[in-house]
């Protein structure tokens, strides 16, 4: 008796669903969803598959089953042309990111050699004894002309690279 029973709820199922698939199976592209596109009371774009009773702006757009809108040949709003437009436009702005992060990088890059250049300049201008280190690790001491040819070359790169003389 169960066994019956169960045969015939199977057998009721592949009826409905077959049903259900030769009614999908007549259904061609033509067919379209109508779907309302109305502005809420409050502003607020609203979309329904019923007609709004206070809605502003109402405007009944028309889908098929391939997603693509009956009157402008679209893909939800979107056109082949635009997709690829969108693209481009994803890969533009990626590349001027990256450019914008590159200058950054290059502008604070320069920001820290102009101010240790200027610090080099300040060490000159104070006076005293100056050395540089020789290639065994010795200081050598520099003179009064070799630090004015110092001071001068220091200017110029100050001059050079940070926009702004010092004196």
């Amino acid at each position: 008796m169960a066994y019956a029973s169960t045969i015939n709820t199977a057998a009721k199922l592949l009826i409905s669903m077959s049903t259900a698939c030769m009614l999908m199976l007549t259904m061609n592209a033509s067919h379209a969803i109508q779907v309302y596109k109305s502005v809420g009371a409050h502003g607020e774009v609203k979309y329904s598959q019923h007609a709004p009773l206070n809605g502003k702006n109402i405007e009944l757009i028309e889908f098929r089953s391939d997603g693509r809108q009956t009157n402008a040949g679209q893909m939800a709003g979107k056109t082949d042309a635009n997709q690829s437009n969108n693209a481009q436009t994803a890969e533009q702005q990626r590349v001027a990111q990256l450019e914008a992060r590159i200058k950054e990088q290059e502008a604070q890059a320069n920001a820290q050699r102009c101010q240790s250049l200027r610090n080099n300049l300040t060490n000159l201008n104070v006076g005293g004894r100056i050395y540089e280190m020789d290639a065994n690790g010795k200081r050598q001491y520099l003179d009064g002309r070799e630090i004015e040819l110092k001071r001068e070359r220091v200017q110029q790169a100050i001059d050079q690279y940070c926009g702004n003389p010092t004196t």
